[in-house]
Formats: structure tokens, sequence, C-alpha cells
């Protein structure tokens, strides 16, 4: 058994609450633009003053129509201003979060609400509340619902409108550290979706020591970071309250089809993003680089990147040569990218599932380093992230100061700290199996080096093993197959066979490049390419790229293309985009079969 920790950099106050953080920055820095707010294609600034202002006009009808101190209050949303807003708002009403995704069913919200006993739900628009109203009478408890497109502000200005400023801070001041801010429900993968309870604490916890952790990236007046991520997840709700505690600006969009538009307007200090994202700029960049015929400038480029990164953790550093041409490749490759990316970025931060050690020096190579980190829904978003000047590419970095992390006999990673939630919303047994001795039992391997990184290496329960007996864990060739710039998900399999098989769906993004370059008709599908010599030699390069990081035995064998990518509407990922592998393993049976059997 191995642990690690770190010491506390922040200390969570005894008695506040999030909302303490709101009122501070009006004291404190009034002018500061805290929010960037995006109106009619055009960015505006609303300072902390004004926040507070409308925090305070929403909280103030939130009171006056019923919201008690500790009601739980549904907020059904695309990631926006208004979401951040209603957040405070909510808890300066002395509620309870209740955050449900913008793309969840009827069912889904049932669920969510109806278990939480939400009271009320704010929701983004007219689909939302139809689908709110439709199990509606499934829901006792609910007795409002406020719609952000048909003036939901409006509507609780105009109720709270007799309330003053000092009713609003009296019932803000009621919660304290340890009273509930969100009941989060994890996508969950198997079963129903659990309600994790997340303190104050657990935020002033997990947020205050991430700024005091990555200080230089969050300068007040100066640093900002784009939300594009879900706010409904933990990990965008880690970006808002940081962002706000900091205090930098903040700036939230709900289409990541303009992603690239809003990077180059907003130009955020700081990115937060998933994986797929940073593969997406870079298979992107590449491809764009290859149909104008530079694509071997390109890969040189790559490589030089590559190299000059992986030299600066030697103790010799870059060498003179490879310094000259990484300032050569810098001037005609790597800023153009650091362009797309806003101009101004220098940091990202990644979580959810590895990035992948080339990814990492590639991005670190031209100037733009992502810092991995690792969370749960349970740990408050980040239990795990690589310090900003101490970074090592492979590993999820050290633990969040004032926590500790620790490796089971059987390699399970268990945690301790202030940021962690207190258990799950009326389902005791399952807070008894996750919470034991006073450490949370996260489920996943991993790996302490001698310094206190953690690398994650594998879930427990998705251990593939093999006829022959061999242990597998899918992540590491997983990860490793869909960085290919054709391959948009990929799923192991093998568990009793022969051999390790693999499950593939092609990148609906890119296949219409591909078709293009190797003069087959727009529009062909998957189903038609299913025995396309040269789609099945490009998808094989994927895989052997995947199995150079495994042993033989581990390695995939053959693989099937599936005829659509997974998507949430299918059932086959989750909100946050984790596979349902057991959905998809019901569902592709027959082609799992036939890996075995063709």
């Amino acid at each position: 058994m191995r642990e690690f920790s770190l010491p506390a950099l922040y200390e969570v106050p005894a008695d506040g609450n999030l909302t303490d953080l709101i009122r501070r920055n009006a004291a404190q820095h009034p002018d500061v633009a805290v929010i960037g707010r995006k109106v009619d294609g055009r960015w505006q600034d609303v300072t902390a003053t004004q926040f507070l202002a409308e925090v305070r006009a929403a909280a103030k009808g939130l009171m006056a129509s019923g919201i008690r101190p500790g009601d739980r209050v549904g907020l059904l949303s695309r990631t926006r201003y208004e979401w951040a807003l209603l957040d405070f708002a909510i808890w300066s009403a002395g509620g309870v979060t209740v955050p449900v995704y913008e793309t969840s069913s009827p069912e889904q919200i049932q669920w969510i609400l109806g278990d939480s006993g939400a009271v009320a739900c704010l929701v983004e628009s007219p689909a939302h509340e139809a689908a709110v109203e439709s199990v509606r009478d499934r829901l006792p408890d609910l007795a409002n619902i406020w719609q952000i497109e048909r003036g939901a502000l409006d509507r609780l200005r105009a109720a709270g409108e007799d309330l003053t400023d000092e009713a609003v801070d009296e019932r803000s001041a009621v919660a304290t550290a340890d009273s509930p801010a969100t009941i989060v429900y994890t996508s969950g993968t198997t079963g129903r979706p659990k309600g994790c309870v997340l303190t104050h604490r657990s935020f002033f916890a997990e947020c205050g020591n991430v700024v005091e952790r990555l200080k230089p990236l969050f300068r007040t007046g100066d640093s900002s970071v784009l939300l594009f991520l879900p706010a409904a997840h933990v990990f965008g709700r880690l970006v808002e309250i940081a962002s706000v505690m900091a205090p930098i600006r903040l700036g939230l969009v709900s289409d990541i089809r303009n992603l690239t538009d809003d990077l180059q307007s907003f130009r955020p200090s700081l990115v937060l993003g998933v994986p797929r994202v940073f593969e997406k700029v870079y298979n992107g960049a590449r491809a764009k680089a290859q149909a104008d015929g530079k694509g071997k400038i390109f890969d040189r480029a790559a490589d030089t990147a590559i190299a000059y990164s992986r030299a600066q953790d030697t103790p010799a550093g870059p060498s003179f040569g490879l310094r000259i041409k990484h300032k050569i490749f810098d001037k005609l490759v790597y800023s153009k990218l650091r362009a797309v990316l806003g101009g101004r970025a220098t940091h990202a931060i990644s979580g959810g599932a590895p990035l992948g050690e080339r990814l990492g020096h590639f991005y670190r190579g031209i100037g733009f380093t992502v810092l991995e980190g690792y969370g749960l829904t349970e740990t408050c978003a980040a239990t795990a992230f690589n310090p900003w000047d101490r970074q090592k590419i492979g590993s999820v970095g050290q633990p969040l100061p004032g926590s500790v992390v620790r490796i089971a006999d059987d390699g399970e990673v268990l945690l301790h700290g202030e940021h962690l939630f207190t258990g799950y919303w009326n389902n005791e047994q399952a807070t008894k199996e996750a919470l034991s001795d006073g450490w949370f039992h996260t489920g996943d391997l991993g790996t302490l080096d001698e310094d206190g990184y953690l690398a994650i290496t594998g879930r427990k329960k998705e251990i593939i093993v093999t006829a022959g007996g061999k242990n597998v864990a899918p992540a590491v060739i997983e990860d490793r197959i869909r960085a290919h710039a054709l391959i948009a998900e990929c799923m192991v399999v093998g568990d009793g066979r022969p051999f390790v098989g693999a499950l593939i769906t092609l990148d609906e993004d890119f296949l219409p490049r591909w078709l293009a370059e190797h003069g087959r008709p727009a529009g062909t599908t998957p189903s038609e390419l299913a025995d396309d010599a040269e789609l099945l030699a490009d998808v094989q390069k994927a895989v052997d790229d995947g199995n150079a990081a495994v042993s033989k035995a581990e390695s995939v064998r053959k693989f099937r293309i599936l005829p659509a990518q997974f998507t949430e509407e299918s059932g086959h990922v989750t909100p946050s985009l984790k596979l349902k592998r057991n959905v998809v393993a019901k569902d592709f049976a027959g082609e799992i079969e036939a890996i075995y059997h063709a």
C-alpha cells in the first residue's frame, strides 16, 4: 500500500458559504470584469458589482416564490451566462442546486427532480419546459417552472421587487460550509444515476487549492477562461466557481460548433477541455496541412515539437540544433496553431480521459501546455492535477493540496480530503460501499511514483480477463487508437475470449475528408466501407499504433467497424462521453461474435 499527500494551501472558512465570494468580489474588485457575456455575437463584460446585483435580484424572486433554506431547485440548461447567475441565486436564496443535463430525456429528468425532491426547476427553452411538463404529474413536490428564454429573470425580478438586499444577504448567511450546495447526479454507465451531495466546503477546498496551486494562471484583471463544457458537469462547475473565487473573467458559450470563433473572439488565457477537443484540433490542423500540400512540413514540425518537449525533461535540455528547428517551426506552424486557440492561452487543463503522452508533448512543444488532471463527481472534480511548473506528461499529477491519495493492495485508488462528497442522496447502501473507513473507493486502478504523481491504469470493473487468463486494462489501448483522426470511439472486447478484439466507429467530421482524398463518393456510409481495403488499412494503422503501447497478449487482433458513432441519444455514452460498455456490448453482441467467428 502506497500513499501521498500535500499540505493544504487554502483554509476553508469555518462559517462561510459560496455566496461570500460574490459579495467579496463586489467589495474588493467592484469594476473588474468577472463574466464575459455574449449578446448578439459580441462579448459584453459584467463587473463584480453588476453580477452581485443580478444575483440578488434573481434570489429575491426565488425567495418570494417560496424557496426556503435547503430546498432543492433544478437547473436544466446549456452552458450560458444565466447558468452561473442562477446557480449563485439559488444559493443566495438558501437553496441547493440540482443540475440536469440539457440533453436529458423526460425519464431522466423525472428521476433527478423526483429523487432530489426538487420544489422548482429553471429551464432554458420551450423544449426543456415541455420535457419537464410531460412528467410533472410524477413530480408532486414541483411547484414552479421558470423558462430562461421566456423571461425567467424578468419574472423573478418582478416577483422579488419588494424584498431588500439585506433580506437576501440574511438568507444567504443561513448555509454553512457543511451545508449541501448541490446534488450532482452521476451520468452513470450502469443503472440509475446517483445523486452526489457536494457541500460548500467541498467546493471551497477544491477550488481554493486549485487556484492557489495554479496561481500564475489565475491573475485577477488579466487572466480569463472560456467555459464550453456542460455547466451541469462537475468539471464545468469547477471552472465556474474557481473563476469567481480568483476572480478572473469567465466566458460561457453554449454551442461548441462555433468554438474556434469563440476562442478567437474571447481570447482566453486558460483553456479547459477534454482530450477529444485537443485531439480534434491536432487532427484538423494536420488534415488541413495535408490538403494544402504541406503535410510533410506539418509532420516534421510535430516531430520537432515532441522532441523539444521531451528534451525539456532531460538535464541537458534541447540541443542547439533542436532549438533552431523549433524556432523556425514556431513561425511557420506553432504560432498558427496557438492562434486557433485564441492566441493568448499558454495553458490548458484537461480531464475526463487520458490525453496520451505523444499529444501531451506535442502541445507543450508548440508553447501550449496541457495539464492533465483526474477526478470524479464524487471528488468535486479534480482530485489530482499537474502543477503548472512541474508537469509530468503521462501522469494526472499530484493530489489536490490538503488531500491524500492511497493505492490499495489490489491497485485501487483511494482518496481522503475535505473536497469529497458526503454521500449519495437517498442511497445509504451505495454510500456505505463507496465511503469506507474515511476513504472514498474510486473503482479506478492506478500507481504512484516516488514524487507522488498519479497514473490511472484502468477501471476495476472494466478489466478484461481473456480465456488465457491475461488481465487487460482497456483504457491504455483505446486511448491510443482513438487518437487517430479517422477514429471516433474504440471499445476493446475479449472477456473470456481467446484474444482481444475491438469495436470501432469512424469520426463523422473527418470521414468526408477521407472520402474525398481517396476518391470515394461523398456521403458514403461506414456500412458501405466495411470491406473497403484502403479504409481497413488506415484503421489498421490506428490499431497498430495502439498495439505498440501494450504487450502482444493485450493487443487487438481483430476489429469491426460499426455503422455509426456512439452518442448520448443512442444510449451508448453518458453526457460526459463515457462509454456505457454494457449497453454497447448488448446492442452489438452480433458484431462481437463476428470478431471471433468470422
